[in-house]
């Protein structure tokens, strides 16, 4: 990390440490975070070019008025917000969003699953 910035190594590093995180590759190039089995919490673009992630809906369109930061095509119909590196966030800011997005979707699964999940 430089000047409290992530880049997308980190950004990689911090979600694959949020429990029960893991990684693949779909749609020919998209590095896609997710949890139980296939609940995505957030996409990066194989050449570190996008981040997209899941956020409040009531936080959607505030995100979306920030500079640098837009609805994510095809996902914003599920409070999805994309950016592009630099990314327009400190990191601080930016781990507690990817946090709260990998808790959102850990809100959705059944009850049995979320343990060990939540924070």
């Amino acid at each position: 990390m430089t000047k409290g910035k992530m880049n997308e190594a980190d950004v990689a590093a911090f979600c694959l440490a949020l429990p029960g995180a893991r990684e693949d590759y779909k749609w020919g190039g998209v590095r896609v975070f997710s949890i139980a089995g296939n609940k995505m919490f957030a996409l990066q673009g194989l050449r570190g070019d996008s981040l997209a992630f899941k956020v409040d809906k009531d936080l959607f369109l505030g995100h979306c008025d920030r500079p640098g930061i837009h609805p994510a095509p095809y996902l914003a119909r599920a409070q999805w917000i994309i950016m592009h590196p630099p990314y327009p966030l400190a990191a601080e800011e930016l781990r507690g969003l990817l946090t709260r997005s990998h808790q959102l979707v850990v809100s959705k699964l059944p009850k049995k699953t979320q343990v060990g999940l939540l924070l």
